[in-house]
């Protein structure tokens, strides 16, 4: 961490490589990658498909390890833990928001965003306030009882943000969290990812082909070919 800049260094990428092996094919998913993310950062990861965004992603999330190299999330290198160790990083340490949104049908809006805690939290009544609470702060306070199949694509996602939020996770990573909705929608999502933000400092790494996303971005960096190629950084706002 530079003296210069009192942020945390959230997440470090070092010398990161993925390799799949397709039968007698080597496939290069990533190509010594290095990154430093810091906390209240909002990075953007932008790429043609196939250029190595989703595998970074995996990566960040603790969904998959690096062939070589090492991923510290505050120090931490995901690359050396157990798998019930990195199943702890994701349920703790990590907000996950997906294209699709991955809620449960059976499930009202209240309950889907407990879900991610529910079978580790014994205090069920303060789960269920902090839970109508954050459906509050993303503007569902009046759909709360209400299952998936009631609830438009947008408000499905806004209860999907709700979620990942049940933590207090250090990180948020959002794959595609506008793909799934009309223009207008996906224009209130990002709206809310920058609230979330810049009003209560959460960190972000968002996936996506949705270029409006990098407005309220402060880093950018684009991925070709398992690199990156492109990094732009500017001033947090």
């Amino acid at each position: 961490m530079h003296n210069d800049n009192p942020r945390e260094v959230m997440l470090a990428i070092k010398d990161v490589s993925k390799i799949y092996k397709l039968g007698a094919v080597r496939v290069n998913a990533l190509d010594n990658v290095n990154l430093e993310l810091r906390q209240h950062d909002f990075l953007t990861i932008l790429g043609p498909s196939g250029s190595g965004k989703s595998t970074m992603l995996n990566m960040l999330g603790a969904l998959d390890r690096p062939t070589k190299g090492s991923i510290l999330l505050q120090g931490t290198n995901l690359a050396k833990l157990s798998d019930d160790e990195l199943s702890k990083i994701r349920r703790y340490k990590i907000g996950f928001i997906f294209q699709f949104f991955n809620l449960i049908p059976t499930m009202n809006a209240i309950e889907n965003v407990m879900m991610p805690v529910s079978l580790v939290v014994k205090d069920k009544s303060k789960l269920k306030r902090k839970a109508e609470a954050l459906l509050a702060e993303v503007g569902l306070a009046k759909r709360m009882n209400h299952r998936p199949t009631e609830l438009s694509g947008g408000e499905q996602q806004r209860v999907a943000i709700a979620r990942s939020l049940i933590s207090d996770p250090v990180i948020i990573l959002a794959d595609e969290p506008t793909g799934n909705v009309d223009s207008v929608t996906g224009e209130e999502i990002i709206g809310l990812m920058s609230k979330l933000n810049k009003e209560q400092g959460q960190t972000f790494v968002v996936v996506s082909h949705d270029t409006r996303i990098t407005t309220i971005s402060n880093r950018v960096i684009h991925i070709r070919d398992g690199r990156i190629a492109e990094s732009i950084e500017t001033e947090l706002k």
